[in-house]
């Protein structure tokens, strides 16, 4: 399993310019759960997403910050099954 970067539960996600991008539901994985309140509109509404631990920059107190700008990190969100969200 990938290092989980000390991750927990419920804590926010950022990208690295400090946007809102999720909250932590839980790591699976080499991927962070994403809850389902963050899912977006539309045909991604009501399901989790997943972001890949290799984004992760750092945790700062109860925030996940990760190296790539809000706008491009939901780029990287996956679908359970794996596939680009």
């Amino acid at each position: 399993m990938a290092n989980d970067h000390g991750i927990r539960e419920h804590m926010e996600i950022i990208g690295a310019d400090g946007v809102h991008v999720g909250t932590v539901d839980k790591i699976e994985g080499d991927r962070i759960k994403l809850t389902k309140k963050d899912a977006g509109e539309g045909s991604h509404r009501g399901h989790h997403h997943f972001v890949p631990l290799g984004l992760v920059a750092e945790v700062e107190g109860d925030r996940v910050r990760l190296s790539a700008n809000g706008d491009v990190a939901v780029s990287f969100e996956e679908e359970e099954d794996g596939k680009q969200a």
